[in-house]
């Protein structure tokens, strides 16, 4: 989305613990890229209908929705509302765009729950937690909707296509 100047950023203020960096790190990478990041904030499902309207009503060209819990739990009620505002929307986790949205980037979450098995076996079998060492997940997953991009109008480049860890059609 190379013409987008105004970016919107859908996250949960209410937990600044998590918001805050959130919101930081992408206003900045919205400077280096010459855009303009309007951050709005939504805590509850019943939030959601004004902040894609106040995303509309601003011009905003497409939308990212952030990582706070509260938006993995309304999956469906967010990829609905992004197609009826035709807003281009990433979203936090694949299962996302497998439900219609356009694009996610995020944890590989299938991995998380291996680990926890992996930490739950060796608790089972007698090692203290506080002896296990903390875990990092760093594979990240990049899929794409490729009907949704067609139904925005969206022509996603091969090289995205290319680095996507799944496409939906």
């Amino acid at each position: 989305m190379p013409a987008v100047l105004l970016m919107a950023l859908l996250t949960n203020l209410t937990n600044p613990v998590f918001a805050e960096p959130e919101a930081s790190e992408l206003q900045a990478a919205a400077r280096i890229l010459g855009v303009r990041l309007l951050v709005l904030s939504a805590s509850h499902r019943s939030e959601f209908e004004a902040a894609f309207a106040t995303i509309v009503r601003d011009g905003a060209g497409a939308l990212l929705i952030g990582g706070e819990s509260v938006f993995f739990g309304a999956r469906d009620q967010l990829v609905a509302l992004a197609a009826h505002y035709k807003i281009p929307t990433m979203y936090p986790s694949l299962a996302h765009a497998t439900a219609g949205g356009l694009m996610s980037y995020g944890t590989r979450f299938s991995e998380a729950f291996r680990q926890v098995g992996v930490y739950a076996g060796r608790i089972l079998n007698g090692e203290k937690p506080a002896d296990l060492p903390v875990q990092l997940i760093t594979k990240m997953e990049l899929g794409i909707n490729m009907k949704t991009a067609t139904e925005l109008g969206l022509t996603i480049p091969p090289s995205l296509l290319a680095r996507a860890d799944e496409v939906i059609e």
